[in-house]
């Protein structure tokens, strides 16, 4: 399969309801493995929300279309209590069904980790599920190691995963 462009660029508001519906489309194929499949999609369809504590990065395909997004929150921002204050995480990492394979995941937690080294932050933070048999081992070949396990989410096991991102 051949490349296409991928460009990477900040939210806007007008990406609202592209963002929301990708969000559920990433998650759809993980449906029957969460006990509250409903209520876990109706979180998944706000992750535009996310732009409230955080930077949203979008991947835009050559057609502009929006077909992955990740959010970056930095570190001494808010954000869940099973993450030092002091590190930079990312969250919810998206990619269209019919986009992947092509770089677009790997390209949004490099500029998550970027933004971290902007930041000064020391360590990249992530959680994900080994249900995730694309997702976790691209994180494990970026360098992340798993620290501990986190809280589930609907009955769905996640681990905490993180980066030193120092450059020390």
């Amino acid at each position: 399969m051949t490349m296409s462009p991928i460009q990477l660029r900040d939210f806007s508001p007008t990406d609202t309801d592209a963002l929301n519906t990708l969000g559920a489309a990433a998650f759809d194929q993980f449906s029957e493995a969460y006990e509250d499949w409903p209520g876990f999609k109706a979180k998944i369809s706000t992750m535009s929300s996310l732009a409230q504590g955080g930077e949203i990065i979008v991947a835009c395909a050559a057609n502009a279309r929006i077909i992955g997004a990740v959010a970056y929150i930095g570190p001494h921002q808010p954000k869940s209590s099973f993450f030092p204050v002091e590190w930079a995480i990312m969250r919810m990492l998206v990619v269209a069904p019919e986009a992947r394979g092509q770089g677009v995941g790997r390209a949004l937690a490099q500029a998550c980790m970027e933004r971290a080294q902007r930041d000064h932050a020391g360590v990249m933070g992530l959680h994900t599920s080994p249900i995730m048999s694309v997702a976790l081992p691209m994180y494990l070949r970026m360098g992340f190691r798993f620290e501990r396990d986190a809280p589930p989410i609907h009955g769905v096991s996640y681990g905490i995963y993180t980066k030193d991102v120092s450059g020390r």
